[in-house]
């Protein structure tokens, strides 16, 4: 089941607005997203630390990072010394392909190109 088959009346009805906010920017971003993706996703775009950001920026930093740790070759690339901005480029592709399958019409290669690659896991 992806997150656009899941109930949405009753998951908008559900949490604080900044919740149903991120979870309606999911379904817009990504409506492919596999619904064990999109709770994952979902949890990292709600973490304090993400909360000083507009919900629609904490749900892409969180869908990005999501992505590259559990759909690339990211996380072997860092236990194999590489920096993480060199792991990063080597992963745009995966992960843009991974987001391109859940139907997302965003690049990570053109997002990183404007706000450089540093400001995320």
């Amino acid at each position: 089941m992806t997150i656009a088959a899941a109930p949405a009346q009753r998951a908008a009805m559900v949490g604080t607005k900044r919740q149903q906010a991120i979870r309606k920017a999911l379904r817009a971003l990504a409506p492919g997203i596999p619904l064990s993706d999109a709770e994952a996703v979902l949890e990292l775009a709600g973490r304090n630390q993400m909360k000083a950001l507009p919900p629609t920026t904490a749900l892409w930093l969180a869908l990005g990072s999501h992505v590259r740790h559990s759909h690339t070759d990211y996380d072997r690339l860092l236990a194999e010394g590489y920096e993480r901005d060199a792991a990063r480029f080597f992963v745009i592709d995966q992960t843009d392909d991974v987001l391109s399958g859940w139907g997302c019409q965003r690049s990570v290669a053109e997002s990183e190109d404007e706000v450089g690659a540093g400001n995320a896991s």
